[in-house]
């Protein structure tokens, strides 16, 4: 990652831009971080997007401290809280080792 203060930037934009090559700008002024040119080739706007949204950062932040905290899940718990029943005992059936089915 590359920074550069906003009071030092002469250049237009695009010239900046163009010289990533992977890497992400992040302009800043006194106070910190202002703004980040970050390249597309690699990304695609909606993963841009949604990675800046308020509520899906408030969901990470969340889920971080849940994580943090302990409060984790098996594979087959999510399976079993987020599918239909019929559905996770299949899925189940067909990802549990073959020594550990009854």
């Amino acid at each position: 990652m590359k920074t550069i203060r906003l009071s030092k930037a002469s250049r237009p934009l695009a010239d900046y831009a163009r010289e990533l090559k992977g890497d992400i700008l992040v302009v800043t002024d006194p106070k910190g971080p202002v703004a980040a040119v970050v390249p597309l080739k690699e990304a695609d706007r909606e993963s841009l997007a949604l990675s800046a949204h308020p509520e899906f950062l408030d969901l990470i932040a969340r889920s971080r401290a849940q994580f943090a905290a302990g409060q984790t899940l098996t594979l087959e718990e999510m399976k079993k809280a987020v599918l239909p029943p019929r559905k996770a005992a299949a899925v189940l059936r067909r990802t549990r080792p073959k020594t550990a089915r009854r």
